[in-house]
């Protein structure tokens, strides 16, 4: 190894415990700390973000990585160089933006989130109105610092940050034949005259028989608690710490335990990839990050459907139900339960809602957002844009901004360009899935009897340890030998949700 290559990663690693430490004062944040330390815990996260960013944008880091670029023996190794090309790609970018904006954007991000919270609980959008209006003022300023991408609009330059590569005009091209797949099974399955019955999902019962439940499952799937919590938020949400350390949370309701069981698998989704990362060996360095957001989405999202909403799933799981929650239950079997969490109906929280429905939700925010970043929307006329945009696509009445635009907390952390990765997650997920089942024909036998580890294995070895030395559309050809598409999502929906609705075989 050249001393040049060595000191990068050591630098690299110093930056990346700086951003650890936030990391653990954000879950902090969250999950435990006081409502009014939030003031003081602003400023912590504000120098941290600050301290990291100089650090990691110190001219000699620049040094180092063009001496590695040239360092005839460090460029004959693949990964080294695909380490490089992506410390390279995150230098570039960081080094575009003053570090008074990095800290400032910090700063509003941990004081929003509190003015958040408390709006969502009182429906007051007005209380966060100005919170969302300085977030997109900043957005716009580090809009300003990227730069346009060619051909592109400027809402490109923030997707970037969560999903590299990617562009809104693409975004819309994968999204549109979704839509139009989408909704038509949607009135099919809702017009069917054979509704599933959602009644054995719908029982009481206690939250501390709940969180047991949940770390049965959670640890059953393959969530590893030796390196891992899982807490309460009110948002649900993974923070991947640090080697050894990857926290999730989830949220409860007495008559939502099967939420709040998707919630959990969904965030043991996030966590599994957080753990299958080469972090002990590579941390703060690309190999040991994930791809995208886009990608960490299709973890989560093939844990909590194709998994969790799965017939073998249940046959694993009910008996374990009923083990931790006794006679409340009642008498209902494992096809009951099966089709009981695959309903199919409208509704006004995106976290709740079903697999159909569920991208229609992400399809009017990424058009939201792209609206407030182009100026044709006002953040004051986000609420009505909003109701207006639910009642054309679900038909549903939006009584209060709580259940409306407030739901979710990507915009109080400045999140803008974050929302299309749900559905690009969603997307990936259905090819994964499709390749995955081929190739281990049979892991619905394994996973009823309580046997994760063939899906588990096969993520860890075909994803998880590569870190980001793949593109995401370059690890989608690789894995499922296509590109992106709609079409193995709608195969996987039709499937299985026709034999249920009785509109097909």
């Amino acid at each position: 190894m050249s001393k040049s290559y060595k000191t990068l990663k050591s630098r690299l690693r110093e930056v990346a415990i700086l951003q650890s430490t936030g990391a653990l004062l954000s879950w902090d944040q969250e999950t435990m700390m006081p409502p009014d330390a939030a003031g003081f815990r602003a400023e912590e996260l504000s120098l941290i973000a600050s301290l990291a960013h100089r650090r990691f944008t110190d001219p000699a880091v620049g040094d180092l990585i063009a001496a590695c670029e040239t360092d005839a023996v460090l460029i004959s190794d693949a990964e080294v160089v695909a380490n490089l090309r992506e410390i390279r790609r995150d230098w570039d970018r960081a080094t575009r933006l003053p570090a008074e904006l990095v800290a400032e954007i910090s700063e509003t991000s941990s004081l929003a989130l509190e003015v958040w919270r408390q709006a969502r609980i009182d429906s007051d959008f007005a209380a966060f109105r100005p919170w969302l209006e300085k977030h997109l003022r900043l957005q716009l300023r580090k809009v300003e610092c990227y730069g346009v991408p060619q051909g592109g609009e400027p809402y490109d330059a923030l997707m970037e940050d969560y999903e590299p590569g990617m562009r809104a005009a693409e975004v819309e091209r994968l999204f549109a034949p979704l839509r139009d797949a989408i909704a038509p099974l949607m009135a099919e399955l809702i017009g069917s005259s054979h509704q599933p019955d959602p009644a054995p999902v719908k029982v009481k019962l206690p939250g501390d028989r709940q969180r047991e439940f949940n770390r049965r499952v959670a640890e059953g799937i393959g969530y590893d608690f030796r390196a891992g919590r899982l807490d309460t938020s009110t948002h649900p949400f993974t923070e991947g710490v640090a080697p050894g350390d990857t926290r999730i949370t989830t949220r409860y309701g007495e008559y939502q335990y099967v939420e709040s069981v998707y919630s959990t698998l969904h965030e043991a989704g996030h966590g599994m990839y957080e753990q299958g990362l080469p972090k002990a060996e590579l941390h703060g360095q690309p190999l040991s990050e994930a791809i995208s957001l886009g990608i960490h989405e299709s973890q989560s999202r093939m844990w909590e459907n194709q998994v969790g909403r799965g017939r073998a799933f249940w046959t694993w799981a009910l008996p374990i139900a009923r083990e931790v929650f006794g006679a409340a239950l009642g008498d209902h079997g494992v096809d009951d339960y099966y089709a009981a969490v695959n309903v199919v109906r409208p509704n006004l929280i995106r976290v709740e809602s079903d697999e159909v429905t569920y991208n229609l939700h992400i399809m009017l925010r990424f058009d939201l957002e792209r609206a407030l970043v182009r100026g044709d929307l006002k953040v004051s006329d986000l609420p009505g844009a909003w109701n207006e945009r639910i009642e054309k696509d679900l038909g549903l009445v939006v009584p209060d901004d709580r259940r409306g635009c407030l739901q979710d907390i990507h915009w109080s952390m400045g999140s803008i360009g974050y929302f299309p990765t749900y559905t690009l997650g969603n997307l990936y997920a259905g090819q994964l899935w499709e390749t995955v089942t081929a190739e281990i024909p049979d892991l619905e036998e394994s996973m009823a009897r309580g046997e994760f580890d063939p899906l588990l294995a096969w993520l860890r070895d075909k994803l998880h340890r590569h870190g980001r030395r793949y593109s995401a559309p370059e690890t989608c050809r690789r894995l499922t030998g296509r590109p992106l598409s709609h079409a193995a999502l709608i195969r996987y929906l039709e499937a299985k949700l026709r034999p249920l609705y009785g509109t097909g075989p």
